[in-house]
């Protein structure tokens, strides 16, 4: 019987070696995905969540960017794996998706991070409807859609969670005249996470305002690391309680629309 037994434990751990020498990635790792992941708060929050046992996905717009920060991330011990995906693009989204099934079973984290910041000290009066059309685009339809092809992955998962990666730009209590369409795009962001909160009962989904960031897109004046901006986001992928959903956060607290 003890024969038996380790045949079939010998077996067993050579179908897994096999399977994961096509890079298919089992049930017992946990799995998250980032866009936007190439720099600033996206490469941040890849970095750490690797650096809790993550296999992270690390999804850029721009191929040569991307694998150049996966290899950075993974010569420091990451298991990463990089995936194209525009999601100002849709028509790149569902192939991701396609890619990220092919393996892996499962979901755990979708962090929809990337974004656009254009115009802004255009005044309300002057925004142009392509700059609307372009920065509603990547920051919210993008943020959707990337939500809606990657769901039934999401739902594999025992603990699945959806962070939006939104600003206190778009929070109706704060809002002034910075960067209107940004600022739209952020509202409308948070709208998206409502719904999604309220349709998928199972999964936890939340916005976060990282704050101001020293990022190419916050600049080198901003009074946040890159580290701290990362913390709620990364709070809310490992530790936040489950039913903490279908709100606003910062400095992992809850805030007002």
């Amino acid at each position: 019987m003890r024969r038996e037994h380790n045949n079939l434990i010998r077996k067993t751990n050579g179908f897994l070696d096999f399977a994961k020498s096509f890079g298919y990635v089992f049930d017992m790792t946990k799995i998250a995905l980032v866009t936007g992941a190439n720099k600033g708060i996206g490469l941040e929050v890849a970095r750490q969540l690797a650096a809790k046992s993550f296999h992270v996905f690390l999804a850029a717009r721009n191929r040569e960017l991307g694998n150049r920060a996966a290899e950075e991330l993974a010569k420091n011990g990451a298991t990463v794996s990089f995936v194209e995906l525009d999601v100002s693009k849709p028509e790149s989204i569902r192939p991701a998706a396609g890619e990220v099934a092919a393996q892996t079973d499962h979901l755990d984290v979708l962090v929809n991070n990337a974004a656009t910041l254009e115009g802004e000290h255009t005044s309300i009066l002057h925004v142009s409807s392509d700059l609307m059309q372009q920065t509603l685009l990547t920051n919210t339809i993008g943020p959707l859609l990337v939500a809606q092809a990657f769901h039934p992955l999401l739902m594999k998962s025992k603990d699945g969670r959806i962070i939006n990666v939104s600003s206190g730009a778009g929070s109706l209590s704060e809002m002034g005249t910075y960067a209107p369409a940004y600022s739209i795009s952020k509202t409308a962001l948070n709208a998206v996470t409502v719904q999604l909160a309220a349709q998928l009962k199972n999964l936890a989904v939340n916005s976060v305002c990282p704050g101001w960031v020293r990022t190419d897109m916050g600049g080198p004046g901003a009074p946040l690391s890159v580290q701290q901006g990362a913390d709620t986001i990364i709070w809310l992928a490992t530790e936040a309680p489950k039913n903490l959903t279908g709100k606003f956060l910062r400095d992992r607290k809850v805030i007002a629309w």
